[in-house]
Formats: structure tokens, C-alpha cells, sequence
């Protein structure tokens, strides 16, 4: 079974292409600068515990928008 589950997280984001990008773009920074958020996770590996960050609400994104539409 996913943990945390996806109900869990799209709560917290609202697009499952959100979802995914925002966790590897976190999974990558933890990575190189080993500065998870939590202080204990169930997952070992980096993708599951940014994916346990958005569950817990500690990762938020903001939606930019482009002007320069034609």
C-alpha cells in the first residue's frame, strides 16, 4: 500500500503533474543538500520522503502565469 496515500496528497496539491514535479525537484535538493524536514520518515528513499513532506503540508508550490501569451 502507497504512504502516504495519493488522497492524502491531493489534498495538498492539486494535480497529480504537480504532485510529481514538486516532489522531484524536492527529492533532488534533499539529496544534494541532506536537509529533510521531517525527523523521522517511513520511507529510505528521497522521492517518498518529499512525497511524506506534501502529506504533512510542509511543501507548497505557487503557480506562475505567463503574460507574454500572443
Amino acid at each position: 500500500m502507497l504512504y502516504p496515500s495519493i488522497d492524502s496528497l491531493m489534498r495538498n496539491i492539486d494535480s497529480k503533474y504537480t504532485l510529481v514535479t514538486v516532489s522531484a525537484r524536492r527529492a533532488r535538493e534533499m539529496q544534494e543538500k541532506n536537509d529533510c524536514m521531517l525527523d523521522k520518515t517511513v520511507s529510505r528513499k528521497y522521492v517518498g520522503k518529499a512525497l511524506e513532506e506534501v502529506s504533512k503540508g510542509l511543501l507548497h508550490y505557487e503557480a506562475q502565469r505567463n503574460n507574454n501569451l500572443s
